[in-house]
């Protein structure tokens, strides 16, 4: 092959992918051209100027098939002057390459695109047909996950592997992603007199406040519970009058049994009670903004067992984990809801979207080791 291993993780990191910044169908080009060149079945899935998926396929023993997820965006840099080396170049320092997208998740995505090749030019057939796609847009809206849902791309597979960041850990469990915009309108008075108004501040607070104490009530064995917060606010005329209209938007994280029904179920009790204790004054709005399900695996599911076994055989840590943030997963499994998802990557979840974020070339390595051995 034109590349081995670590340098092709280096060529990936070299392309900018920066959601809404950058191409990230260049990205998408040169895994198709690489694909291609090691004689992998391969297209390129456009969707506009900046935005396109790929799609590999290595023919399997068997007509059972596997799906392998990568995405090929990353978030911003964010502030330069915390990073101790230029992110968009990737630095190789103390066993590890150090760049924006190392963890999340470029090494995933790279060492899932150099395995197929691997297997292909070395004529190994994978037990199942592997199917790898390659998705943009994560990191935002999942603009490369619902094109592959809208056009039926993949199926019934018996297994959706996402290499997101997990330290080489079985990832069994995610909690899913509500972003809640409340449009909050009370009835405005006088500062001196806010027994007069309705406070669609003060409103929309108690409101988050009762929903949080109803979403710690639940709880998950590896997720904990699920989280809420404001994360953005905006309300308030002038300091001596009583605010009649606020917004909010809650980032709100669930756990697997909680489903966005059922919030949205329990933030509609709460606006029916202050409305009825307003007498009417107070009215409340809200829309769902991200909708990204929780999703948990079966312990006893045969693909956990078997990396729990190959990692058993080379000796790393088989602890099960759970992330707390969402992947493209939450969307793909909207159009295949019977499908298990294994979460299992090179990465580190704890350097994602910071400042100096790396991946250990050895995890990188061991974890192609993995996949050639688990297909």
């Amino acid at each position: 092959m034109k590349y081995d291993a670590e340098s092709f993780l280096k060529e990936v990191l070299c392309i900018p992918s920066v959601n809404g910044v950058d191409g990230e169908r260049n990205l998408a080009v040169f895994l198709r051209n690489f694909l291609q060149e090691c004689g992998v079945q391969v297209i390129l899935q456009e969707i506009d100027q900046k935005h396109a998926n790929i799609i590999a396929v290595l023919e399997g023993e068997s007509k059972e098939t596997v799906v392998w997820n990568g995405h090929l965006d990353t978030v911003p840099y964010g502030n330069l002057v915390q990073w101790d080396t230029d992110p968009a170049v990737p630095v190789k320092r103390n066993g590890c390459y150090y760049a924006r997208g190392a963890s999340d998740m470029k090494s995933g995505t790279a060492a899932m695109v150099w395995t197929l090749a691997y297997m292909k030019e070395k004529g190994r057939t994978p037990k199942q047909t592997i199917y790898f796609c390659g998705t943009c847009d994560e990191e935002k809206d999942g603009l490369g996950a619902k094109h592959l849902l809208e056009r039926g791309t993949l199926g019934k597979p018996s297994l959706l592997l996402i290499g997101e960041p997990t330290g080489l850990r079985p990832g069994v469990a995610q909690k899913g992603c509500v972003w809640l915009k409340l449009k909050v309108c009370g009835k405005t008075s006088h500062g001196a007199y806010p027994e007069e108004g309705v406070n669609a501040v003060e409103y929309g607070v108690r409101i988050f406040q009762r929903l949080k104490e109803r979403l710690e009530r639940e709880e998950h064995e590896i997720l904990g519970m699920p989280t809420i917060q404001i994360s953005m606010v905006k309300g308030g005329i002038v300091p001596n009058m009583t605010p009649d209209e606020a917004e909010f938007l809650l980032d709100v994280r669930l756990i697997p049994g909680i489903t966005t029904g059922q919030l949205l179920v329990w933030l509609q009790e709460l606006i029916t009670e202050y409305k009825e204790r307003t007498k009417g004054e107070l009215s409340v709005e809200f829309h769902v903004q991200n909708d990204r399900m929780a999703i948990e695996i079966p312990k006893e599911n045969v693909w956990v067992r078997k990396l729990d076994w190959e990692l058993r055989v080379k000796r790393l840590p088989d602890d099960h984990i759970g992330i707390n943030y969402f992947t493209d997963a939450s969307i793909l499994v909207k159009g295949m809801p019977e499908v298990p998802v294994l979460l299992f990557g090179p990465g580190e979840p704890q350097t994602a979207h910071k400042p100096n974020e790396y991946v250990e070339i050895q995890k990188y390595l061991e974890y192609i080791d993995v996949l050639k051995k688990l297909f």
